[in-house]
C-alpha cells in the first residue's frame, strides 16, 4: 500500500490575524514548492501535498520551518462504506508490515470538519468496530499503545497513524531580512539556524582573517548545510579580507583591545553590508560570558557603534545546549573539523573593556576609513 499524501499542520500562523494568516500561509506554500515538485491545497488549518515523489517529500519537510507537524495519509471519500473499506486495507498493511497487531491496544481518534450525516464519536465506534473485526485488539481511548486517526473534511476523509513533529518555527522570509555573522566555529551557524526558524531570510557575511588563520573550506560546507533549511530564499554568502583591518588593531591599538575592536568592526561592516541587502539588524553567535567579547562591558562596547540592532539567539545558552542544536542540524560535525584558530587574539584579552576608551580608540586608529577599506574587498561566494 501506498501513502497518497502528506498532511501538513502549522502552529502559530494560526493564531494571526486573518491578512497576516493568509501571508504567512502563502510564503509556506512557496517555501514548499521551491524544494518540491507537488500540489498543495489549504484545506483549513492543514496543508494537503501531493506529489508524485512521496519519498523526497518526508525527506525535504522536516526542513522547512513553520510546519509544526506532518502525516504520511491515505484518502478515501466520506461515504462509511468507502472508510471502511480503506481502512480495512490500512490496517491489514499495517498488520503485515509489523506495524501493528492484535497484542496492541488501540484508539480510533476522529477529528470532523463539515456537514455530515454522522457525529464523530459515531464514526469513531464505526471505524472501532472495522479495526477490532480484523486484529481483536482490545479498545483502550486513555492509554493505547496504538492509535489510528481518522480526519473527515468535507467530502474526503484521511487516514494514518503518525504524527511526526517537523521543526516548527515561522516560514522562512516572513519576518525581514538580516545579515548573519558566521565562522567555522560552533556557534555562529547554530544562530543563524534559529533566526531561519523564526522566519527570517538570512544572508551571511563571513570575515577572511588571513594570514591569522589558514585557508579553510569549513565555512562553505557550513553554509551547504544550512541552505538545507533556507527553502524558498537565496541565503547569500559575502566574505570580505578582514586580515589587514586585524594587522592594524595590532600595530596601532593597545594589544590587549584587538578583540574588542576586531568585533565591533565586524558589526560595522555587517551593517555597510545591511544597506545594501536591504538587512533589518545582524546576528551573531554571541553568548553570555562565553569568551572575552562577550562579557556585558565588552557587549557594549562593541556594540556601541552598529547601525542596527543586533541579536543574539544564543545570548543565554551554554556550550552542550550550542552543541546539541548543532549536532541535531548537521553543522556540529563540520564545525569541529580542525583548524589553526585566529593567532591575532592576544595572550590576555580585554574583559572589561570601559567604551570611553574604545571610542578613543577607534578615532586614534581611524577605523571607520579603515572599514570602508575592509567592506570594499566584499565578494559574494556562489555555494
Amino acid at each position: 500500500m501506498d501513502y497518497e499524501l502528506l498532511l501538513l499542520r502549522y502552529g502559530e500562523i494560526g493564531v494571526k490575524s486573518p491578512p497576516v494568516r493568509r501571508r504567512f500561509e502563502n510564503r509556506l506554500i512557496y517555501n514548499i514548492k521551491a524544494s518540491l515538485d507537488c500540489k498543495i491545497i489549504n484545506d483549513g488549518g492543514r496543508f494537503l501535498l501531493y506529489s508524485a515523489n512521496l519519498e523526497k517529500a518526508l525527506q525535504k519537510i522536516p526542513k522547512i520551518f513553520g510546519i509544526v507537524s506532518y502525516s504520511p495519509a491515505v484518502e478515501t471519500t466520506s461515504q462509511k462504506d468507502e472508510i471502511k473499506k480503506t481502512l480495512q486495507n490500512y490496517v491489514h498493511y499495517l498488520v503485515e508490515k509489523k506495524i501493528f497487531s492484535g497484542e496492541d491496544s488501540f484508539a480510533i481518534r476522529a477529528r470532523r470538519v463539515g456537514e455530515h450525516d454522522f457525529t464523530s464519536q459515531e464514526i469513531a465506534a464505526y471505524c472501532g468496530s472495522v479495526v477490532y473485526g480484523i486484529t481483536k485488539s482490545p479498545v483502550d481511548l486513555t492509554n493505547p499503545d496504538f492509535e489510528i486517526f481518522v480526519e473527515v473534511r468535507g467530502d474526503k476523509t484521511f487516514i494514518y497513524h503518525e504524527k511526526i513533529q517537523g521543526p516548527g518555527g515561522l516560514p522562512v522570509g516572513t519576518q525581514g531580512k538580516v545579515i548573519s555573522l558566521v565562522s567555522g566555529g560552533i556557534d555562529s551557524p547554530v544562530a543563524t539556524y534559529l533566526m531561519m526558524k523564526r522566519g527570517c531570510e538570512v544572508t551571511i557575511l563571513n570575515f577572511n582573517n588571513a594570514p591569522f588563520t589558514e585557508p579553510s573550506q569549513k565555512v562553505i560546507k557550513i553554509v551547504k548545510k544550512l541552505k538545507e533549511y533556507a527553502s524558498g530564499s537565496q541565503l547569500k554568502l559575502y566574505q570580505v579580507k578582514y586580515g589587514p583591518f586585524l594587522k592594524k588593531c595590532q600595530e596601532e591599538a593597545p594589544e590587549r583591545m584587538t578583540c574588542v575592536l576586531c568585533k565591533s568592526g565586524m558589526y560595522q561592516v555587517a551593517g555597510m553590508l545591511a544597506k545594501i541587502e536591504g538587512a533589518l539588524a545582524i546576528v551573531d553567535g554571541s553568548s553570555l560570558g562565553q569568551v572575552a567579547s562577550q562579557t556585558l562591558p565588552n557587549i557594549l562596547a562593541t556594540r556601541y557603534s552598529s547601525p542596527l540592532p543586533l541579536l543574539s539567539p544564543l545570548i543565554g545558552l551554554d556550550k552542550l545546549e550550542i552543541s546539541a542544536i548543532g549536532e541535531k542540524i548537521g553543522t556540529f560535525e563540520i564545525s569541529t573539523l580542525p583548524d589553526s584558530g585566529c593567532k591575532a587574539a592576544p595572550r590576555y584579552p580585554e574583559t572589561n573593556a570601559i567604551l570611553e576608551k574604545v571610542l578613543e580608540v577607534q578615532e586614534e586608529i581611524e577605523m571607520e576609513s579603515s572599514l570602508r577599506e575592509v567592506y570594499s574587498t566584499i565578494t559574494q561566494i556562489e555555494v
